[in-house]
């Protein structure tokens, strides 16, 4: 105690080296159009480059899988099984990559995260040999699977950065650009088959590709302070109907992308009898559009509703996967790939409308609890960003789904049909979901604990 009875001055807080952002509130207009706007949309940039690159990576077996001729020994429940557990990985590893932000800094853990895709590039480039069991493949594609954790992280950080009125656009583009890995990778995959060049030709692309992106996230991207982990907010958003609720719902648009990404190419060949260099043209034209499309789906959610657009997409997912069904019946090759093309471009408009109605969603029950201005926006970010690592993984779960639904369906009747009807029902249970829980007005809402209530106030999500 000093001589007059208080305490004495706590010495100020050490600034932080590195590219650090102490104070940050992109709700406020005056600060958003001054110096906000400009260093969002730059960690957004760079933020896209890393997550494309790390879902190239992760997809990457699903035209490693095209090279893996009979050789090496593989039959197409090895290689649909292959990817499956791949996917497994990029779901799960998602879950830890979203706290890594608040933790290690946004891009800090950008920066590790890039730099930790070297591991299984430069591991499948060592053993992509014929004669290498499949053991062996397996444990090189489940290190593969850290690359779908990048865009984990990279959500919970470009969530930070932006307002609630630009989070459907912000968001959209990042996890676009970042889909846009999957055909891309493919892309280069059919230039190198079609110039009869070997998978190690397309690993070794990527490895200064990879050490490109970390050296940029190190020189152009910033830390914000102001993201930190909330254990009680990690449990609030656990504890939350909601948090569930949009999971299942992700499933059928982000786990239908990239399920469909593993295995498209892999249907074609083993149904319809392409070659790896014709199974190769065709497989990137449907990730393209839909990674392109995802934030024009955003775009529409901030400007009708997410929900609004979410129901409807399960129209259209539906109405394709019945295509599909039939297409594979009657062997038409044409028409199947057209109604595969449709349900990519479906899945990446459900993509963004689907995460829009995320801080949407949270929001709305800040206003329901009386909270306003600054108060309600806080609420909804700090539920909002601790759900996504939890919805994102378990919507990558439907790509693991998928491929083990594919790996049955072949198995069983030597097609993919089974698959398909399947998959429209469960777009189906999907369309019931979203309409009843966040269109249709009953008595009673669902509130944070899941349970219905008469006493709080009721929550509308037509709107999210």
């Amino acid at each position: 105690m000093t001589a007059t009875g208080t305490a004495p001055a706590p010495p100020p807080a050490k600034k932080r080296a590195g590219r650090w952002i102490e104070e940050w509130d992109p709700e406020d207009e005056a600060f958003w159009n001054a110096t906000g706007e400009k260093v969002a949309r730059r960690n957004l940039l760079f933020s896209v480059l890393s997550e494309h690159i790390g879902f190239s990576i992760w997809t990457m077996w699903s035209v490693l899988v095209l090279f893996m001729g009979p050789e090496y020994g593989l039959t197409p429940a090895d290689k649909f099984l292959l990817t499956s557990m791949v996917t497994l990985v990029g779901a799960v590893v998602r879950v830890p990559y979203t706290f890594a932000v608040a933790i290690f800094g946004g891009r800090n853990w950008t920066i590790v995260s890039a730099g930790l895709l070297l591991v299984p590039t430069v591991a499948a480039f060592v053993v992509m040999k014929p004669g290498t069991s499949f053991e062996t493949f397996l444990l090189v594609g489940l290190i593969a699977g850290i690359g779908g954790g990048n865009f984990a992280s990279s959500m919970t950080n470009i969530n930070a950065f932006f307002p609630l009125r630009k989070k459907g656009w912000a968001l959209g583009l990042n996890a676009g650009g970042g889909n846009v890995g999957v055909p891309v990778v493919q892309l280069i995959a059919l230039a190198v088959i079609g110039a009869s060049a070997g998978p190690r030709v397309l690993l070794g692309i990527y490895i200064p590709l990879i050490v490109l992106a970390a050296a940029l996230a190190a020189l152009y991207m910033d830390n914000l302070a102001s993201v930190k982990n909330d254990t009680g907010a990690a449990l609030d958003a656990a504890k939350d109907a909601h948090t569930w609720i949009m999971s299942f719902l992700y499933i059928g648009t982000f786990g239908s992308f990239i399920g469909y990404a593993f295995a498209f190419g892999q249907v074609l060949q083993v149904q319809f009898g392409r070659t790896p260099l014709q199974a190769a043209y065709l497989t990137f034209i449907g990730p393209l559009l839909g990674s392109l499309i995802r934030p024009v789906g955003g775009w529409l959610a901030d400007k009708y509703g997410g929900a609004r657009i979410t129901l409807h997409n399960y129209v259209g997912m539906g109405a394709a996967t019945g295509v599909l069904v039939f297409a594979s019946m009657q062997k038409s090759l044409g028409l199947f790939v057209a109604a595969f093309v449709a349900l990519f471009v479906l899945s990446g408009v459900g993509n963004g409308s689907t995460y829009k109605m995320i801080p949407g969603i949270f929001q709305a029950k800040a206003l329901a609890r009386g909270l306003r201005g600054e108060e309600a926006a806080a609420y909804g970010r700090r539920l909002s960003g601790a759900s996504m690592g939890l919805i994102g993984a378990v919507g990558a779960l439907g790509g693991v789904g998928i491929n083990l639904a594919f790996r049955q369906s072949f198995l069983s009747y030597g097609s993919g049909t089974g698959a398909f009807v399947a998959f429209l029902a469960f777009y189906g249970v999907c369309f019931v979901v979203t309409w009843a829980v966040y269109l249709r007005r009953p008595a009673g809402r669902v509130t944070a604990t899941g349970s219905a209530s008469e006493t709080e106030p009721q929550l509308s999500y037509a709107e999210v």
